[in-house]
Parts: structure tokens; sequence; C-alpha cells
């Protein structure tokens, strides 16, 4: 997105290359009439996860303590390294700032510094959603725990809890209820200034691309079309110097730099390259409103998964340590093998 910015000198570099998405303006055969054709998520999305900073960046957010250290231990680690975001975010705020100082401060260019500002604010949601997801797997430990002495389907095994098994669930139910909710509700934060500025800048970097475009068509057609008439210049300077005088033949030349001589080759280059900085930007925007959105709706998602299995232990801490409510109500359908079971647990570990 820095790229695409006119009149700017950044000092900084970046590691993060962006992938060849399905669809980009690569070639120089690309014709500049043709509108973007359907990106294809699925393979960009594995290109994306192939590149050596996604590599970096997840194994800096999905650190896991080491199976040897108890849930206490690794929650007092977590605390202690918290990830910051200048671990993730390459240029940091510092460069980014930097290079804004050096725009000229028009509409497009105030988009683009208010979209690197929600991509960073962004980011630092994905960064407390990663921590409430990792606070949500130490709450469930022991319900896990408690689970994996169980059998797959107590109902058709038959197989009944001990009065000591009972009250370890119960102690573990009343530890689980005690705690609160890792995830955020859904209205906590709203994403309509976010949405808007994605869709406004998109529709501004859409106009761009299509000028651009346009304007390369245009270079190539007048590179055609000067050589054509160079070509047929110089073949008419030879053929009337011969019926003219010398002084005649000194005008005509002078004349003939009038029909455009081909036009210098770095113009169309350079241009090319913004068309192409201007398509990665453009996708950039499509793919960071989508992931927004989807994040919002998975928080969402497991915020209710969260207050569903509360409600659901509540319900038999109120009945008791007695073998029934514990078996038969939240043990059962906490399971794993249980659809309701397996939401949550699926969820946290594929995250």
């Amino acid at each position: 997105m820095l790229c695409c910015l006119p009149q700017l000198s950044l000092t900084a570099t970046t590691d993060c290359s962006s992938p060849s998405l399905e669809g980009g303006v690569i070639d120089d055969n690309t014709s500049s009439s043709q509108i973007s054709p359907t990106v294809n998520l699925s393979r960009a999305y594995s290109l994306a996860v192939q590149t050596s900073s996604y590599s970096e960046i997840w194994s800096k957010v999905h650190h896991e303590a080491p199976s040897d250290l108890s849930g206490e231990v690794a929650q007092v680690e977590s605390q202690e390294e918290p990830l910051q975001l200048e671990d993730v975010l390459k240029p940091n705020h510092e460069s980014v700032q930097e290079a804004l100082l050096h725009i000229k401060p028009d509409a497009l260019n105030q988009l683009i510094s208010k979209y690197l500002d929600d991509s960073e604010e962004t980011t630092r949601l994905c960064i407390l959603f990663s921590q409430s997801v990792n606070r949500a797997r130490l709450l469930y430990a022991p319900i896990r725990k408690l689970l994996d002495v169980l059998p797959p389907d107590t109902e058709s095994s038959g197989h009944t809890l001990s009065q000591a098994q009972c009250n370890w669930a119960f102690d573990i139910f009343l530890q689980f209820d005690s705690l609160t909710n890792p995830f955020p509700r859904r209205d906590t934060h709203n994403f309509n200034d976010m949405r808007h500025c994605y869709i406004e800048l998109k529709c501004e970097l859409d106009l761009l691309l299509h000028k651009s475009r346009s304007k390369v068509q245009f270079l190539r057609h007048a590179t055609k079309g000067s050589v054509i008439c160079l070509v047929g210049a110089t073949i008419g300077v030879i053929v009337t110097a011969v019926a003219i005088a010398s002084h005649a033949f000194v005008a005509l030349v002078a004349a003939a730099p009038i029909c455009p001589v081909c036009l210098p080759s770095k113009m169309g280059k350079k241009e090319l390259v913004h068309l192409v900085q201007l398509d990665d930007a453009t996708k950039g925007i499509f793919f960071l409103h989508n992931h927004l959105e989807t994040v919002n709706c998975l928080v969402g998602r497991l915020y209710d998964a969260v207050e569903y299995y509360k409600r659901l232990v509540c319900f038999s801490l109120e009945r008791g340590n007695n073998r029934y409510p514990i078996q038969e109500r939240p043990s059962s359908q906490l399971s794993p093998s249980s659809k309701s079971g397996s939401r949550i647990i699926c969820s946290s570990d594929t995250i």
C-alpha cells in the first residue's frame, strides 16, 4: 500500500513479499479494457500461507508452552511475554508515520493513512483474539482432562461415575463457572468505520487501476504508432531528397520530429510497475476486509459457545453433585463425540 503513494521516500524496507495472485496484472500482454477477473480465494490463500513472512508471524502468534508445564506456569509465561505489534507489523508504526509525512494531504492519501491506522488496529485486535484463544484453552483444560476419563458415549455404554468422580467433576464445573468468558461480546467492537474506509479506498484504487491500465495501453499504441510514423517519414525523406533542393531537404528533416518518435521504454515499464502495485493493493484491501468479517463472526460464535457451556454447567451446579446432573447433562454434551461439545474444542485447535 505504501508503494502506491505518490512522491514517497521510504527508508525502511519490508521482508514481506506479496504473492502473485491469480488474475493479477503481471504480464505485459494484459489488456487495459479487461476487468479484473474473480479472484481464486483458495489459490490466493495457499500462496499466502507459503510465504516466509506468514510462517514467521504464525510461529510468534501460536507460541505454545512446553507440554510438561502446568496451566498456571504457562499462563504466567504468557503474561510475562505478551506479543507486541512490533513483532508482527512490517514496516513498523514509526516507519509508516515517517513515510506519511512525505505525501500530499489529498483525499486519497487521507484514505490510505486511515487504512494503515485501521490495519494496525485490526492487527492489535487479532493479537487480543489470539490471547483469548489461549485463555480459552486454559479454561477448558480441566474439562478436557475430565472428559478423557469418561467413555465416548456414557449413555450407550452404561458406564456410571463414582461419587469421587462426581465430586471431582463438580469442583471442575464450579471452577469453570467462576471464570469469565475470554471472548468479547459481538457488539464490543464496532467495525463500521473500518468497513466504510475499506470500501471507499477500494473504489478509489479501482479507479486508479483503470486509469493506469488505460495509460499503459495508450503507451503501447503510441509506441507502435510512432515506429510506423518514423519509418514512413524516413522513406518520405529519402524519396523527396531526390527531387527537391538541399535547403528544402533540411527543412523536411527538421519537420520529421513532429511525428513522435519511439517513446522511452522506461516510462512504460515504470507505469507497469505502478500498475502491479495498484493491483496488489486492491486485492489486499479485498482480503483484509473479508478477513475482518470472518474473524468478527468467529469471535461471536466462540463467545456464544462459551456462554452456552457456562449455562449448561450452571444448571448442573444448581442440581448438586449427584451422578445424574453431572453425567447426563454437562458431561455428555461437553464430550468431544457430541456435536455441541466438539464445536469450541475444534475451533480452538484449528486457530
